[in-house]
């Protein structure tokens, strides 16, 4: 497992939040000061602020993205166009992974289908069971950018 994958661990088991987990445990590579980064992602936990929409470690896994192949001027299509076929890639393997990318429902499958998995895997997964999509999203993001 990479060390950005490992990190994203740590800060969720610490007490951040999804987006804040993905997001930090990737800081060091874009050169983000941590401290912004925990502000600017704060509001992106519990699917947007406690609401259950998307899923924060899908947020962060997003703004990841857009630090590693973003854009900056808002006059090129195909710039543009290539940005959101990437951001597409990385909600479609979280999907097929999932099913899903609202938080919501995903809380949902994690107490329904995935509670035998969870006991398996140990302890951490049991008191913090979104430590899996973290650490599942942080794969595929890492694989997505690298590619």
């Amino acid at each position: 497992m990479s060390n950005n994958v490992e990190k994203s661990k740590e800060l969720f088991l610490k007490g951040y939040n999804c987006c804040q987990a993905i997001v930090g445990g990737f800081c060091e590579d874009y050169n983000i000061e941590f401290e912004t980064a925990m502000k600017i992602t704060s509001s992106f936990g519990g699917g947007m602020g406690g609401l259950r929409e998307v899923c924060g470690a899908v947020s962060g896994a997003f703004m990841i993205a857009g630090l590693k192949k973003g854009y900056i001027f808002p006059d090129s299509a195909e710039v543009k166009a290539e940005h959101n076929k990437l951001i597409q890639s990385l909600a479609k393997s979280f999907k097929e992974k999932w099913g899903t990318i609202k938080c919501g429902e995903l809380m949902k499958k994690l107490s329904e289908e995935k509670g035998e998995v969870l006991e398996k895997l140990g302890e951490d997964y049991k008191r913090r069971p979104c430590l899996i999509i973290v650490e599942e999203m942080a794969k595929i993001l890492e694989e997505t950018i690298n590619e």
